[in-house]
């Protein structure tokens, strides 16, 4: 429902044909602002074309618009105490156990580690961005450890105290898994280790189109291979779902944080003008794994 393609494909039909595309970038900061204009352009021009179309079109945008929200988490607020940060990510890392998330990632990964260990010949070195407690990237070290795999893992985040907490738990698991802190907006730093892919998982929502296209800028750029972003899919089932089940564990903070990301997942078709916008090129795919919406850019 929240979906809105037929409007969608006809308001990005308008912006190609107006040149939007095709103007070049040069610096991230160009990046940004080119991206949050344009999609900002396309949800505007695609309310005007729900509008013509009327009927449920129309009454499906309105449901959109009521509600999408561009607010911030609460885990993601400045001058929040880490302590309070790391409690919000454990509550997470909680949630995805108990709906197996963590598997369907792994899962979603796997073939490509595959492919790129035929591809290469050698160990396959993983980086996951916005890692927070850290779940992805140990649950993806059990399992390469399990199927015997070449294949290393590197969690990272901002935050001092979830990589602290990540480092301590592949310890005491004895996993090829390390937390290192990174800012997903330079990854500089990177160009000697050959990362060969950048994941991030259920974080994409936390950026602005903007700061999501530089990401994947910055994550093609520094790897062998290229990026994966897994999300919630956009849709009214997990605009009510996802905070319902968020306030199963009786946290207020964390059921608020579930109700706000649930109305910020990125659509497909945004999804797929940001990636455009980012890599200046159609190589990539966004996929509907439900209920994730899973967005691959390789490269060529």
């Amino acid at each position: 429902m929240l979906q809105q393609k037929t409007a969608g494909y006809k308001a990005l039909c308008t912006l190609r044909s107006e040149g939007d595309f095709s103007v070049a970038w040069t610096t991230m900061e160009e990046l940004r602002e080119r991206t949050d204009s344009i999609v900002a352009r396309f949800l505007e021009e695609r309310f005007e074309v729900a509008k013509e179309l009327g009927g449920g079109y129309l009454l499906n945008e309105l449901v959109d618009r009521a509600i999408r929200t561009s607010e911030g988490e609460i885990m993601d607020q400045e001058g929040l105490p880490e302590s309070e940060r790391l409690a919000l990510v454990q509550a997470l890392d909680r949630q995805n156990i108990m709906m197996g998330l963590y598997g369907r990632y792994v899962e979603i990964l796997l073939p490509v580690i595959h492919e790129v260990a035929q591809r290469e010949q050698r160990e396959v070195r993983v980086l996951e961005l916005a890692s927070g407690s850290g779940g992805l990237a140990l649950a993806l070290g059990e399992e390469v450890q399990r199927q015997q795999l070449r294949v290393s893992v590197t969690g990272s985040d901002i935050v001092p105290a979830f990589i602290n907490e990540g480092n301590i738990h592949a310890s005491k698991k004895k996993l090829s898994v390390r937390f290192r802190l990174l800012n997903a907006f330079d990854m500089s730093d990177l160009e000697d280790e050959g990362f060969d892919l950048v994941v991030m998982s259920q974080s994409l929502h936390h950026f602005t189109p903007g700061q999501l296209a530089v990401i994947i800028d910055q994550s093609v750029r520094h790897s062998t291979r290229g990026f994966i972003g897994i999300d919630g899919y956009r849709s009214v089932l997990l605009a009510c779902g996802v905070p319902l089940i968020a306030g199963l564990q009786g946290f207020g903070s964390f059921a608020l944080d579930g109700l706000t990301s649930a109305r910020k997942f990125y659509s497909e078709l945004e999804l797929d003008i940001i990636a455009e916008i980012a890599t200046g090129g159609r190589n990539h795919s966004v996929d509907c794994l439900w209920p994730l919406s899973v967005l691959t850019v390789m490269k060529g």
